[in-house]
């Protein structure tokens, strides 16, 4: 199947394609590697979770990956810590929530799906009513990709942290709904909170450069083996896990 024209009202056909999609893990793994050496982010880890991270890989269950969101340069410095990290063995299998706007050009598109990109259609974007249907569709995809044994990585604030990037904006609901939808399907996902930090920022409304973005911290928090029943519940249990993922990667930066 051709890669469809990622638009709101081809959203059908947009998840029909991302519903099997599978990107060249060779290609990504070079692509990882690469930016792996591009930049040279720190990576920490709660005490226990690399442990524990390396026994949930072994046994195959999915990740439920959530980072938080500093600046337009974070999909590659939080690609160069994969590589650099416990999270290698997964390359490949983990599909990236990016917005839509991501899909458009078509080189940037071709990076994008052979890193595992999936299309977000934001209400911000295009207005809450209007997403309504695409949104649903896109968490049942979710859900489905993870019940094959793909990992589904997430920013769960949603767009940029540009009022302090120390502490972990709002989380909305959808990152919950992933999960009890996968987990309906029979699915024991596993939370893996991932604290990001470029260190204090005077204004924090100016995103990191890609130089900057060349010194990140990263801090992997224990992953969460049992989640709550309730898509509401999970998310509370996103933000308050990632938020002390978060503090880690600050007091390491």
């Amino acid at each position: 199947m051709e890669p469809p024209e990622v638009r709101l009202e081809n959203s059908d056909t947009v998840y029909d394609f991302y519903r099997d999609h599978r990107q060249n893990r060779l290609k990504a793994w070079g692509a990882y590697a690469i930016l792996g050496r591009r930049y040279h982010p720190r990576v920490g880890y709660a005490e226990g979770a690399r442990a524990s991270l390396r026994a949930v890989i072994g046994q195959g269950r999915p990740l439920l990956i959530a980072i938080n969101h500093l600046s337009e340069n974070d999909p590659y410095t939080v690609a160069a810590a994969a590589w650099r990290s416990g999270l290698r063995p997964v390359i490949g299998r983990v599909r990236v929530l990016a917005k839509d706007e991501l899909f458009v050009d078509p080189d940037q598109r071709r990076k994008i799906d052979m890193m595992g990109g999936i299309p977000v259609f934001r209400g911000k974007d295009h207005g809450i009513r209007a997403v309504n249907a695409a949104g649903q569709r896109m968490m049942d995809i979710c859900a489905e990709r993870m019940a094959r044994g793909d990992g589904i990585a997430v920013f769960p604030e949603g767009t940029c942290n540009d009022v302090d990037p120390a502490r972990v904006q709002a989380v909305g609901s959808g990152i919950g709904h992933i999960a009890f939808r996968a987990m309906k399907l029979g699915v024991e996902p596993v939370l893996l909170p991932i604290g990001l930090s470029y260190g204090p920022r005077e204004d924090p409304a100016v995103q990191a450069t890609k130089e900057e973005a060349k010194s990140a911290s990263f801090y992997f928090g224990v992953p969460v083996l049992d989640l709550p029943p309730r898509p509401g519940d999970i998310a509370r249990l996103v933000r308050d896990d990632l938020q002390a993922a978060l503090d880690g990667a600050v007091a390491a930066y």
